[in-house]
């Protein structure tokens, strides 16, 4: 039997409907009853309805947000944080007023976009919190990450050129379909790197770590883990970075995941 679990959030966790299905809770609930460590590892933060997925998984456990920007404890708050360098902000704040598009900056708890407008309307409900316009000059904290919210037609003018400094990971949600979520880390920052710090804190070999994911910010931890699992509905480069394939997740593959674990 594996050791733990890291389990991405959009098109793994939950599907179309932005639930999670019951028999999934039953399976990840038997998994963590016979001792393993089930570990959130999303792009969203560690707030609104990822948090109460992390403590619903493992109360006192380690979990991954942020595309590994951030790295808690969320019994505790203790945070293994990774921040974004100081000079990208005010560039990626430049190019959204002049391109119009979506630009979300993060903190640890807190997040603030620009400019207002139906994607973050759309963003809050799918993050399980309030629409709040906020701009980001105004947001108290040091940040750990950035993002772009946009049509997936826009997504590789922004992959193309990125900030120096960082790294970007783009991903989808079933629950937004058409939209690219562009998350912008400090370089070397993933949730493979995050991955690793919470193995090590509970002093497990990656041997003995499975990731389940689906998209291509899944893809460093797929690569750092002993058993990589791709959704039936992962993309192709989650799929070359898997070693095993499961069930979409509309049909309750992260079930047959958890199944495997057990039995590994």
């Amino acid at each position: 039997m594996l050791g733990m679990i890291c389990i991405d959030v959009d098109g793994t966790l939950i599907g179309t409907d932005n639930r999670v299905r019951d028999d999934v809770w039953a399976a990840l609930e038997g998994a963590r009853a016979q001792g393993v460590r089930l570990v959130l590892c999303s792009g969203r933060p560690a707030f609104g309805n990822a948090l109460n997925y992390a403590r619903r998984l493992d109360p006192d456990g380690w979990h991954v947000f942020q595309n590994g920007a951030t790295c808690m404890r969320v019994d505790t708050g203790e945070s293994l944080s990774t921040p974004l360098p100081p000079e990208v902000l005010p560039a990626l704040l430049a190019q959204a007023q002049r391109s119009g598009q979506l630009l979300e900056v993060y903190t640890d708890t807190e997040y603030a976009f620009t400019p207002p407008g139906e994607y973050a309307e759309q963003h809050a409900r799918l993050l399980g919190v309030p629409y709040q316009p906020r701009q980001p000059e105004d947001l108290p904290g040091t940040i750990v990450r950035a993002q772009w919210v946009v049509p997936r037609a826009e997504e590789a003018a922004l992959l193309a050129h990125p900030q120096p400094g960082t790294d970007q990971h783009p991903s989808v949600s079933p629950a937004m379909p058409g939209i690219s979520f562009l998350s912008i880390t400090a370089a070397g920052t993933s949730k493979g790197s995050a991955v690793r710090r919470a193995a090590q804190a509970y002093g497990l070999d990656l041997e003995r770590v499975m990731m389940v994911g689906d998209a291509a910010n899944d893809v460093t931890a797929l690569q750092v883990v002993g058993h990589p699992v791709a959704m039936g509905n992962a993309d192709d480069v989650a799929r070359a970075a898997s070693r095993y394939q499961v069930g979409h997740v509309d049909a309750g593959g992260l079930a047959e995941a958890v199944a495997l674990a057990l039995k590994l």
